[in-house]
C-alpha cells in the first residue's frame, strides 16, 4: 500500500485513511484518487471533488498543489469520498451538474441530467426557428434542465415546465433564477394537466424503465427519485399517456419530441403512427442507438 504521508510519519485513522501530518492539496488529492481507483473516472472525481470542497476548480488545484487543508475540509472531502466509493452519484455530493452548459442545481429530489437527453434539446431546436416567438412546454422538467437549454437558446419563445413534484419544482425554480431569471414558467402538476393553451413544441423525458429492469438497482439509479425512472411495469405508459394527451395541445404541425429507451423506437413510432401523428421518426444517438422519437399534428 502506498504510503500518503510526509516523512515526518503518519497517524491512521477509521476507514485506512492515513492522514499527513501536515495535509496540503498534493496529499490529499493522491488519497482520493487511491480510494477512487477502481472507477473509471476515480482520479478527476477526486479532483472534481476536492475542487467543491476547497470552492474552486481543477487548475487552482493543480497550481497550488502545496496548499494546505485545514481538517474541515479534510473531513469533508473524505466523507464524500467514501460516499462516492459507495456508489452515490457525484452530482448528489456536490449539488451540481452541468447540462447544455448550463451549471445546474440537482438534489436527490430530481433525477441527473444526462448527456444523451441533450439530443432531445438539439432535435427540439432543429425544428424552432432562432427568431421564433412559439410556445413550448417541458413535461415532467425535473431539475428544469430541458426548459432551460430551450429557453436560452431561444429567447423569444414563450416556454413552459410541468412537474407532479413539489420538491423537483424547488429544484426548478432555483435554477430558473440562477440560469434564466423569468424565461421558464413553472406549474405543478401531471405531465399537460396543468397548462393551457396550444404548442408548436411539446418535448418530455418521461420516466421510461420498467420497474422489473435489472439497470434500476445498478449504477447511479440506485439513487434517483423512482418516480422520475419507472412509470411502472410497463415501461411505455407514461409516453402512451403524454402522446394521446399532446395532441389537443399541438398547434398543427407542432412536433412533440421525447425521450424513451434504446429498445423502445419500434414501439415509440408504431405509437404515434397509430394516434394519427405525421412525419414520424425516431433519432439515434452518437452510440448509434435510437433515443428520441418525434411526431407532428395533422
Amino acid at each position: 500500500m502506498e504510503n500518503y504521508g510526509h516523512e515526518s510519519g503518519t497517524s491512521s485513522c477509521p476507514g485506512n485513511w492515513p492522514i499527513p501530518d501536515l495535509v496540503n492539496i498534493k496529499a490529499l488529492l493522491k488519497e482520493g484518487r487511491y480510494q477512487l481507483a477502481g472507477l473509471p473516472a476515480g482520479a478527476l472525481e477526486a479532483e472534481l471533488l476536492l475542487s467543491e470542497v476547497l470552492r474552486g476548480n481543477r487548475a487552482w488545484l493543480f497550481a497550488n498543489p502545496e496548499h494546505s487543508v485545514n481538517e474541515e475540509q479534510r473531513s469533508q472531502f473524505r466523507q464524500w469520498v467514501q460516499r462516492r466509493k459507495d456508489g452515490e452519484p457525484l452530482a448528489y455530493l456536490t449539488g451540481r451538474r452541468e447540462f447544455w452548459s448550463l451549471a445546474l442545481k440537482v438534489t436527490p429530489d430530481v433525477l441527473i441530467p444526462r448527456h444523451e437527453t441533450e439530443l432531445l434539446v438539439e432535435v427540439a431546436l432543429n425544428s424552432i426557428p432562432e427568431k421564433a416567438r412559439w410556445r413550448i412546454a417541458d413535461l415532467g422538467t425535473g431539475s428544469g434542465a430541458i426548459a432551460l437549454a430551450l429557453a436560452v437558446e431561444r429567447p423569444l419563445c414563450e416556454v413552459h415546465a410541468t412537474d407532479i413534484s413539489k420538491t423537483a419544482l424547488e429544484v426548478a425554480r432555483a435554477n430558473v433564477k440562477n440560469v434564466a431569471p423569468g424565461r421558464v414558467t413553472l406549474h405543478r402538476g401531471s405531465w399537460l394537466e396543468p397548462l393551457g393553451g396550444r404548442f408548436h413544441v411539446i418535448v418530455s423525458n418521461p420516466p421510461y424503465i420498467a420497474s422489473d429492469d435489472v439497470h434500476l438497482r445498478q449504477g447511479d439509479c440506485r439513487f434517483e427519485p423512482g418516480t422520475a425512472l419507472t412509470p411502472g411495469t410497463d415501461g411505455l405508459s407514461a409516453i402512451r399517456t403524454i402522446a394521446r394527451a399532446a395532441l389537443p395541445y399541438l398547434e398543427s404541425g407542432g412536433l412533440l419530441a421525447f425521450e424513451h429507451g434504446f429498445e423502445q423506437g419500434a414501439a415509440a413510432r408504431s405509437l404515434l403512427s397509430s394516434l394519427g401523428y405525421g412525419d414520424v421518426e425516431t433519432i439515434r444517438d452518437l452510440e448509434g442507438l435510437e433515443r428520441v422519437t418525434t411526431g407532428r399534428s395533422a
